[in-house]
C-alpha cells in the first residue's frame, strides 16, 4: 500500500512557494547577466518570458487540479504519454528544479561576500545541509518558514522600488534596443528559469488543502505579483546603475540600492536577497524531492525512494538524494551554464504541459475531472508550444545539444531499468483508440481507475454504502433495441445467479412491479426496483441501452438502474433511489452516459457524480 502525504499547505503556502521560487536568482543575479545580452530591452525580455509562461501556468493549473499528486507535471505527463516520456519528464523536472536550487545557493554565496569572507562554495554547501535538515523535519515546518521568508522579501523589495523610483535616470534607457531585437528573445530564453516556481508548486499538489481552489488561485496570484515586481525592480535597477557596472555585477539589486540608499540600504537589500535565495533553495529541495517519490511509485525508480518518515511524513530518501545532487552541482558546474541548461529543460517541460492538456481534453476521458479549466483552449496552448520552441532555438546549438544528451541518458535509463516494470495506459492510447476503431481495444482500465481514485482522494469523497454498491455492481451495455420484457428476462438470469434463486421469480417480480406503476421516472431514465427474500441482501445493475429499451406506452429508455434488496435493507433501498435521482439530474449526465466508451467509464460517471453522501 502506498503511503500518503499529509495535506497541510494552504493558499498562502502555495503562493509563497511559487513566489519564493521565482523571486530570487531571477531577480537578484540574472538582471546583470541578461542586461549584457539585451541592454535596456532586458525589461521586455522578462515580460516576454512571463507571457510565454501563461499558457503553461493555465495548463498546469487544470492538470494538477485534475491530478493533484506528488510529482506534479511529471505525474500528468506520465499519464498523458506513457512511461517513456514520463521517465524523461520526471528526470528533467527533478534536474531543472535541483539546478535552480543549486543556483540559489551559489547566489547566497555571491551576496554574502558583502557581509563575510567565507568562500562562496563553503557557504552554499553549509546552507544546502541546513535545508536538507529542515525538509526532513516536515513539509508543514518548511512551509511556515517559506511564508515568513517571502513576506519579508516582498516588504524589502517594495522599499527598493519606492526608494529608487525617484533616482531613475531616463538616459540609461537610450537607445532601448541597443543590442538588436534578436537579443531580446535570446535574453528571454536565458531568464526563463526565473519563472520555474510554477513547476515547483505542481510537485506539492498532493500536500495542498482544497487543491481545486488553492492551486490555480495561488499560481495565478504568484505569477501576477512576481511579474509586476520583476518589471518594477529591473526598471529601477537599469535607471540608477551605470550600464557598464550593471553588465559586470552579480549583485545588481544591491549595487542599485547603494546608488540611492547608501551602504546601509545596500546591506538591507543584500539581506533581502539572502532571504530570497533561502526561500528558493528551501522550496527547491521541498519540491524536487517529490519527483523521485512519484517516479518510484510508478516503478521508474527503485522502491527505496517511496520511503516516508513515520512521524513527519516526508520522503526522506528522496530529500537526501536531491540534496546530494545539489552538492555536486554547486561543486562542479559554472553559473551561466547552469542557468542556460535549467532554462532549456524548463521550456521543454512547459511545452509538454500544454501538449498534455490538449491530449487529455481530446481523449474525452470521463474520469478526467479538473476543478479548474484553462480558458481560450486550445489557442493559448498552441501559442505556448510554438513560443517555447522559438525560445529553445534562441538558446543556441550547444545548449540544445547538451539538453538532447540529457534526454538521451534518460532514454537509456528507461531501456535499462524501466522496461516492462512500468506498463500502463495513457491518454495518448485512449485518443488513438478513438481514431482507430470503436471495436478496437488498445487499453486496459488502469488509467480510468487511477483517475477515479485521484478524484475520490482529492474531493475527499465519502465512500458510503451506495458508493461501494456501485463499485461492485455489474454494468450492462446493450447495443440493440429491446422490449422491456426481453431485457427483464436477461436481467433475471444475472440477478438469480447472484441471489441464488430461480430466474422466473425475479422476472415475475420485475413484471409485476412495472404493471403496478411504471418505473420510468423521466424521459430516458427508468429505475426498476424489487424486494426479494432473505436478509442483508442488496444487489444493483447499471444498464446503458444505446438503441433504447421499449417500455409500455412506447417510452424509450437509455439509462437504467435496477435494485433488488431484502426488506431489512429498506434504508439502503431508499437511499439508492434518492442517489440515482440526484446523479441523473446533474447537467449533461445523459450525454456523458451515452458517450462513455466502456463500462468503467459508465461506473465512474456514477461514482464521481455530485450528490449528497452519507
Amino acid at each position: 500500500m502506498k503511503e500518503k502525504l499529509k495535506k497541510e499547505l494552504t493558499l498562502l503556502d502555495v503562493f509563497c512557494v511559487a513566489t519564493g521560487a521565482m523571486i530570487s536568482s531571477g531577480l537578484f543575479i540574472l538582471p546583470g547577466l541578461a542586461y549584457a545580452i539585451a541592454g535596456p530591452a532586458v525589461l521586455v525580455s522578462y515580460i516576454i518570458a512571463g507571457l510565454l509562461c501563461v499558457p503553461a501556468l493555465l495548463s498546469n493549473a487544470e492538470l494538477i487540479t485534475a491530478m493533484p499528486k506528488a510529482g506534479g507535471d511529471y505525474f500528468y505527463i506520465m499519464r498523458g504519454f506513457g512511461p517513456l516520456l514520463g521517465t524523461l519528464a520526471g528526470f528533467s523536472t527533478w534536474f531543472s528544479l535541483s539546478m535552480k536550487g543549486a543556483f540559489a545557493l551559489l547566489g547566497m554565496g555571491a551576496y554574502l561576500t558583502i557581509l563575510t569572507d567565507l568562500p562562496l562554495n563553503i557557504i552554499a554547501l553549509i546552507c544546502c545541509l541546513l535545508f536538507i535538515f529542515l525538509n526532513l523535519a516536515g513539509v508543514k515546518e518548511a512551509g511556515k518558514v517559506q511564508v515568513l521568508l517571502v513576506l519579508g522579501l516582498l516588504c524589502i523589495l517594495f522599499c527598493y522600488i519606492f526608494g529608487g523610483i525617484k533616482a531613475v535616470n531616463s538616459f540609461n534607457f537610450r537607445p532601448f534596443f541597443s543590442k538588436g531585437l534578436g537579443s531580446v528573445f535570446a535574453a528571454a530564453s536565458f531568464v526563463f528559469i526565473s519563472y520555474g516556481g510554477l513547476t515547483k508548486v505542481a510537485a506539492l499538489a498532493e500536500e495542498v488543502k482544497n487543491p481545486g481552489k488553492n492551486l490555480p488561485l495561488g499560481m495565478i496570484l504568484s505569477i501576477a505579483v512576481t511579474s509586476l515586481i520583476y518589471a518594477l525592480v529591473i526598471f529601477v535597477t537599469i535607471g540608477v546603475l551605470n550600464p557598464t557596472e550593471l553588465e559586470a555585477t552579480l549583485i545588481p539589486i544591491s549595487a542599485g540600492a547603494d546608488v540611492f540608499g547608501g551602504e546601509v540600504f545596500k546591506v538591507i537589500i543584500s539581506i533581502g536577497a539572502f532571504l530570497a535565495f533561502i526561500s528558493t533553495a528551501n522550496s527547491a529541495i521541498m519540491t524536487a524531492s517529490r519527483y523521485p517519490l512519484g517516479m518510484s511509485r510508478d516503478k521508474l525508480l527503485p522502491p527505496i525512494f517511496q520511503k516516508i518518515g513515520a512521524r513527519v511524513k516526508t520522503p526522506y530518501i528522496a530529500i537526501l538524494f536531491t540534496g546530494l545532487f545539489m552538492v555536486v552541482v554547486i561543486t562542479f558546474l559554472k553559473l551561466e551554464f547552469l542557468v542556460k541548461l535549467a532554462s532549456s529543460i524548463l521550456i521543454l517541460l512547459f511545452m509538454f504541459a500544454n501538449l498534455t492538456l490538449i491530449l487529455f481534453r481530446e481523449s474525452k476521458l470521463l474520469s478526467y475531472r479538473p476543478k479548474f479549466r484553462a480558458p481560450f483552449y486550445p489557442y493559448l496552448q498552441v501559442i505556448g508550444i510554438l513560443g517555447g520552441g522559438f525560445l529553445l532555438i534562441e538558446m543556441g546549438s550547444f545548449i540544445g545539444f547538451i539538453t538532447l544528451m540529457f534526454l538521451f541518458i534518460g532514454f537509456i535509463w528507461y531501456k535499462a531499468y524501466v522496461g516492462k516494470r512500468a506498463v500502463r495506459d495513457s491518454a495518448l492510447i485512449y485518443a488513438l483508440e478513438k481514431l482507430v476503431s470503436k471495436d478496437t481495444e488498445l487499453t486496459s482500465d488502469n488509467l480510468l481507475t487511477e483517475l477515479k481514485d485521484v478524484v475520490v482522494q482529492r474531493d475527499e469523497i465519502i465512500e458510503d454504502r451506495f458508493h461501494k454498491l456501485m463499485e461492485k455492481s455489474k454494468v450492462l451495455d446493450v447495443e440493440e433495441l429491446l422490449k422491456v420484457e426481453d431485457l427483464f428476462r436477461d436481467i433475471s438470469n444475472i440477478l438469480a445467479e447472484e441471489l441464488g434463486v430461480v430466474p422466473d421469480t425475479i422476472f415475475k417480480k420485475l413484471i409485476e412491479r412495472e404493471k403496478s406503476a411504471t418505473t420510468v421516472i423521466r424521459k430516458g431514465l427508468a429505475i426498476p426496483h424489487i424486494v426479494v427474500e432473505g436478509k442483508n441482501v442488496f444487489k444493483a445493475l447499471m444498464i446503458r441501452a444505446k438503441a433504447g429499451i421499449i417500455f409500455p406506452d412506447d417510452e424509450l429508455v437509455h439509462v437504467m438502474f435496477i435494485f433488488a434488496g431484502s426488506i431489512d435493507e429498506r434504508t439502503l433501498h431508499l437511499k439508492s433511489l434518492a442517489a440515482v435521482a440526484q446523479i441523473t439530474q446533474n447537467p449533461g449526465f445523459d450525454s456523458k452516459w451515452m458517450e462513455a466508451r466502456n463500462k468503467d467509464e459508465i461506473r465512474n460517471l456514477v461514482l464521481l457524480a455530485d450528490r449528497k453522501r452519507g
